[in-house]
């Protein structure tokens, strides 16, 4: 079956919803007419109309009407929406359950997404699914225990870079560069590093060294942040965000 002649719903049409969603269209992996979403209230739907997708206020109806679904609704409202559409699953049916955490700028153009597979599916519904994400970004398949450190990794830790393009902004702005400009060059410099890093494979480490020249600007300034015990502070974020996602899941 090819992705084009998919029919995807979405049982939950907020904010993760509609960033996978986005991905899924800007990449013409599936053209809108054949995107369903469901949620119980008008409030998110509007969205996705104007981008020429179907709506509708019946879970079920998502079911009946998709071969691939993706159950974006939070963690709390899962259960409940499992029993209701338990009976529509069949064989045909690929399920999809989006991660708690997952933000929409992780399911945007530079994100990174893993999955694993549950005991019915196989490889072919896995290559399908790899297939579709990766278009919105890094796409891997994983071990089940992996997805809340990814969580921890990936999911929040969209959050943890803001914070440290932020500050280094606000560092520039207090030597006297314009705060715009500042930001600007604060995420176009973290752009630049990710994308080394990707296409080149190497270990952060080295290429951390390979900028520092000996007695230059660079590594008396990862002195000062050694001092201020960045690594084990970002660590300590990662780690707890992991546990946090390990209690949600055991609510």
């Amino acid at each position: 079956m090819e992705a084009v002649e998919l029919r995807v719903g979405f049982v939950g049409a907020g904010r993760m919803a509609g960033g996978l969603a986005r991905g899924l269209l800007r990449a013409e992996k599936v053209p809108a007419s054949n995107v369903l979403a469901s949620a119980p209230s008008d409030k998110n739907l509007d969205a996705w109309q104007e981008s020429g997708c179907r709506t509708t206020h019946c879970n079920l109806e998502v079911l009946q009407e998709s071969t691939l679904v993706f159950l974006a609704t939070k963690p709390h409202i899962l259960p409940g929406v499992l029993q209701e559409i338990r009976p529509a699953v069949g064989p045909h049916h690929i399920i999809v359950s989006l991660a708690a955490g997952v933000t929409l700028q992780t399911l945007q153009r530079a994100g990174a997404m893993v999955f694993a597979r549950g005991s019915s599916a196989g490889d072919r519904e896995a290559a399908l699914l790899k297939s579709l994400l990766s278009s919105c970004g890094l796409c891997e398949e994983v071990p089940e225990s992996y997805i809340n450190i990814h969580t921890g990794l990936s999911g929040s830790g969209v959050a943890y870079v803001y914070l440290f393009a932020e500050a280094l902004a606000e560092g520039a702005v207090k030597m006297g560069m314009p705060g715009g400009l500042a930001s600007r060059i604060a995420a176009q410099t973290l752009l630049g590093a990710a994308k080394i890093m990707l296409e080149t494979g190497e270990h952060p480490a080295k290429l951390r060294g390979d900028v520092c020249t000996p007695g230059g600007t660079t590594i008396h300034a990862l002195h000062q942040l050694e001092k201020g015990a960045l690594r084990a502070t970002v660590m300590n974020a990662v780690e707890a965000a992991t546990n946090r996602a390990r209690d949600m899941a055991e609510d």
